[in-house]
Order: C-alpha cells, then structure tokens, then sequence
C-alpha cells in the first residue's frame, strides 16, 4: 500500500512580503461583502469529540463547506470577490462601496458593462465562477481538465456558463482559458493560481477565502478555543493553503498554530518543493490522476507558495486510500459526533491526521508535530459530495482501499 510522504519545512526564509495579502483587514473586507449576500450564512464548524479522544487528541474541529451559498463548496468565496473587486477597480470604487444589492443594480450594469469571465477548474471554482456571473449579469466560460466528471459539468452548465471538458490536465487548461481571455474583448481571467504577471485577482481570491478561516476563528472561540494549536489544510495549486496559513500567521503572530500542507500524491508540487528544500518551486507535470480532482494541480501558486515556504511547518503527500478512509470516518463518526459530509478533496486532512494518530508507521511525524491530548486540530472540509456517484462509491460500497 502506498504510504503517506512528508517533508519538514526547511526552507530558506524571504522577506515575507506576501503575507500582507491576507491582512486581517483585507479579510474583512471580503467577509463584509459576502455577509451582504442574501445566500449567505456562517458554516458550520463541528466539534468531534468522541473522535478526538479516539485519536488522542484534545480537540477536533471540521469546517463544513457542503454549506456554502447552497453549492456544496467554498470556492465561490473566492472567485466571487474577486470579481466584486475587478469590478470596484474597472469603476473606480472601494469594494467596501460594492454590496450585492449595488452590484447586481441595473445601474452598476450599465456604467460596467459586461464582461466574460474566464476561468478553469476541476469543478468547484469554475462552479463559484458561474454561479457569482450569473447574479451579477455578467458572462462565464469554464474549461475543465480531461478526466473531470459529467456531473461536475453539468453543475457548471447549469449555472449558465458555457463549460468544455478539455482533453488535457488542469495546468494547461488555466493557459488555454488565459490566452482566450486575452483574445476576448471585455475578457478577465478568475483563476486561483499566480504565476509572474499575474497576482492581483489571484490574491483577491485568496483573501475571499480568509471567510471561511475568520468564521472558523470567531467559532473555534464559541465552543472556548482560544485558538487552534494545529491546523491541516489541503492544497493544488496552494491558494487556499497560503489563504488560511496566512490568515492565521497575521491573526496569532506571537503564537501561530502549526500548519500541515496536504496534497494528493500524484500532483504533490508544494511536497516536492520542500524535499528539494531550496525554496524553488516545483512542478508536477502529466495527468496526476487521483480521485481528489480539486487538488490535481501541478504548479505552485507563486503568492501562496512565499507564504507557506516561510510559515508552514510540514507538508505532506497522501495517496488516495487516505482521503478514502477520511471520507469515511467523517461520513460515520463515533456516536455523540455530527456527522460530515466529506468530498475526496474535502476529507484529505482529517485521512492524513486520523492515519498520524492511528498508525504507528507515522510515529515520527506525529512526536515531531507534537499531537496529543493537549492539540485543538482544525481542519477544513472543503466540499461535500460534488460527484455523488463516486461519494456513495466510496463511502457506502467501500472503495478505494
């Protein structure tokens, strides 16, 4: 059976300057305009502590994204507020100016226009993309990389969007939805990756995502966690990683909680940035099959990638057997523990962190992380069952072992 990878972080330090993306002020903001959103509601954070004390761990808590805004996953706080901010600078506004109510006035239309937006995904970014286009009158095109499911087209589909199943990976359909973008008049490219040239929307995105990490502090202090001591958070290109690992590194400067980086082992780019140890980032390349399509992303987020090489402690490669058995675990809890519907990408971390507790093969990365009864482990789950056939596939008929 193939076994979980790691690498400690030891990378030569920068200058940081990335981090002041995900100032906590700037993640008000976004938080601010999504709270304007009629659709909107906090998600709920669930303490699992049956689970925790099988785990050996004091605290375990799993913010539930099969919530958000009724599609099943966080990503449309990304590319939503992205698009809020192109729009505030194209009018020469403060996004803070820019609530749903006024950019879905037909007065905002008529002084923007309308433009396209581009974007491409293995499902739940292009469905954020789609679904913010349509409520604000604007238009959506979506490419998906060869392997994606019928049913995550059709999500997108629905949404109004003009979507394709591409026959090539994800990385190369970001630069086939990038070069179209360019030769299209009034066309913008959403994607959540950087590269040279190309930051500012990516880092909008980015600070969208501080949402979901802020709610989950204000949460973490009701159930009275000060803060997490630990937190696991999956990557593909690392935009939500650097996201929450900056959110986090800004709230608790003094006393930032350990981060774990989690990534599928056939497109574990960040993993092998930090093997190779000299800050560089590295690429995946090829068809990085696995069932966590949303973390099947071969190069690095250059934004996120300066961020996490100077504050994550671990990162780490799982093969598809460990985001199988989180799906499973937080699909069927110790009784007492709620329940959470967990996608591939979405239960990757809860695997990882149960397979740490559970197996003493991972005894060394588990004494150098320092879990145990005193750890408050937060972890994100990303996604509900997006794919419903192959959720029911794993969770019910037992597959990928």
């Amino acid at each position: 059976m193939e076994t979980i990878k790691w690498a400690v972080n030891r990378m030569p330090g920068t200058e940081d300057a990335s981090l002041k993306v995900m100032d906590l002020s700037q993640v008000k903001k976004a938080r601010a305009f999504h709270e304007s959103f009629p659709q909107y509601s906090v998600t709920p954070l669930a303490k699992l502590e049956k689970m925790a004390d099988y785990l050996g761990l004091g605290a375990v808590y799993v913010k539930d994204e099969s919530y958000r805004f009724g599609l099943n996953a966080f990503k449309v706080l990304g590319g939503s507020f992205a698009m809020a901010r192109y729009i505030a600078k194209q009018t020469g506004r403060d996004v803070a100016d820019l609530p749903y109510e006024v950019l879905t006035s037909q007065k905002l239309r008529e002084e923007f226009g309308q433009a396209t937006f581009f974007t491409a995904t293995d499902g739940n970014h292009g469905r954020g993309v789609a679904w913010a286009a349509a409520r604000l009158g604007q238009k959506a095109v979506v490419l998906m990389p060869k392997g994606t499911t019928r049913t995550r087209l059709e999500n997108i589909l629905a949404e109004g969007a003009k979507a394709s199943i591409e026959e090539y990976n994800y990385d190369e359909c970001v630069r086939m939805a990038n070069e179209m973008a360019m030769k299209t008049e009034n066309g913008v490219m959403v994607q959540d990756t950087a590269w040279e040239g190309y930051e500012e929307i990516p880092s909008w995105i980015m600070q969208g995502y501080g949402t979901m990490a802020m709610e989950a502090d204000e949460q973490l202090k009701e159930y009275g966690c000060e803060r997490p001591t630990h937190v696991f958070i999956q990557a593909g290109v690392g935009s939500l990683a650097g996201a929450v690992q900056g959110y986090f590194a800004n709230r608790y400067p003094d006393h930032p909680p350990k981060v774990v980086v989690v990534e599928a082992a056939a497109a574990a780019c960040l993993y092998k940035g930090a093997v190779k140890g000299d800050g560089t980032p590295q690429i995946v390349e090829g068809d990085m099959e696995t069932i966590m399509a949303g973390l099947a992303c071969g190069e690095p987020n250059t934004i996120s990638w300066d961020i996490l090489k100077n504050h994550a402690d671990t990162f780490a490669a799982v093969p598809d057997w460990v985001a199988a058995r989180g799906m499973r675990m937080l699909a069927a809890p110790l009784k007492g523990d709620p329940p959470v519907t967990s996608g591939e990408s979405g239960a990757a971390p809860f695997g990882m962190l149960a397979c740490l507790m559970t197996m003493e093969e991972y005894g060394k990365l588990r004494d150098h992380l320092g879990l145990n009864r005193d750890s408050k482990v937060l972890l994100f789950s990303t996604e509900g069952d997006t794919d419903p056939q192959r959720y029911k596939s794993i969770v019910w008929n037992g597959n990928e072992r």
